[in-house]
């Protein structure tokens, strides 16, 4: 007899919980979260998930209380005698702490995996982690998803005669590498200096962009700082036009504003992470397909990584 699939989620991520189910071909469930007067809250499932394969949906942006709702969904399941627990994580929160970069500090990538671990989660599905080493810091199997599969297609409907690709920063030289290659394009790299974090003091432009119509590609748009400025740059030099596709849009502080006023044609961005704000120039495409392909492919132990096979 074939394993009952529920999906469940944290309330961060109703909204992408609900479009998963639908196209999983069954019905959200049901989680009620009852908030006490001193802050603290406690989630419950309301409905039996005995023996059951459960995918609690949620993920770990600010404030810390949507990972806390995580962590105490995995442990009320696990204690409810679920038989498999996957954390279905869209934006992985913390992921830019996957290092030391200065003495004393905490490493909370790896911290907030040993969390998930003890709190009894068996399987991670997440999408576009900041850094792919961070898989390592699981001992279950990490589902690591590329926003890719979904950018790819609307890059190759814009049409755009004369593309070429771009990174921000010299961190995702690889990143933007692999999407040149699947376009067969060439790409240019911003470099940039930081005095300190989300402020670029320096920026500098490496490859030809002069009647490009040139997309910059990030997995994070946070303050949109680093974005915009290489979007300036970019049309300095010369290009027909410059847009954006980011997997996570953060859009902390004045972030919206930022895009609103810069010379970015179109910001492209991923739903997992809920926007706080509408703008004309930010477009979102779901993750919700791709998503519930992915349980699919889980429960019936077929091949994950050859949707990712876009070449061949």
């Amino acid at each position: 007899m074939p394993n009952q699939v529920k999906i469940f989620s944290g309330r961060a991520m109703n909204f992408l919980a609900q479009k998963i189910a639908k196209n999983y071909g069954t019905d959200l469930g049901t989680v009620v979260v009852t908030d006490f007067c001193d802050g603290e809250f406690q989630p419950s499932f309301e409905e039996n998930i005995r023996g059951n394969d459960i995918f609690i949906v949620q993920s770990t942006f600010s404030p810390a209380s949507n990972l806390l709702e995580l962590l105490m969904l995995i442990d009320a399941a696990r204690r409810a005698s679920a038989r498999n627990i996957i954390a279905v994580i869209p934006y992985f929160g913390y992921a830019r702490q996957d290092r030391k970069d200065k003495p004393r500090v905490s490493i909370a990538a790896k911290l907030v995996a040993n969390l998930l671990s003890t709190a009894g989660v068996q399987r991670i599905i997440t999408i576009d982690l900041h850094a792919d080493q961070i898989q390592g810091f699981f001992d279950v199997p990490v589902d690591h998803l590329y926003a890719s599969s979904i950018f790819l297609p609307y890059l190759r409907n814009l049409n755009l005669p004369k593309l070429t690709m771009a990174s921000p920063d010299t961190g995702g030289t690889r990143r933007v590498a692999a999407y040149a290659k699947f376009l067969n394009t060439d790409f240019v790299i911003c470099y940039k200096q930081r005095s300190k974090p989300n402020e670029v003091d320096k920026m500098a432009l490496v490859g030809e962009v002069e009647g490009r119509d040139v997309i910059l590609v990030d997995d994070i748009v946070d303050t949109a700082g680093t974005l915009t400025k290489s979007a300036e740059i970019i049309m300095a030099n010369g290009a027909n036009s410059v847009r954006a596709i980011c997997t996570h849009p953060i859009l902390s502080n004045n972030a919206v504003e930022t895009i609103e006023k810069s010379v970015l044609s179109e910001l492209v961005v991923t739903d997992t992470i809920p926007l706080q704000k509408e703008c004309k120039k930010i477009k979102v495409l779901t993750t919700a397909s791709l998503f519930a392909e992915v349980i699919k492919r889980v429960e019936s132990h077929e091949s994950i990584s050859s949707l990712f096979k876009f070449g061949e």
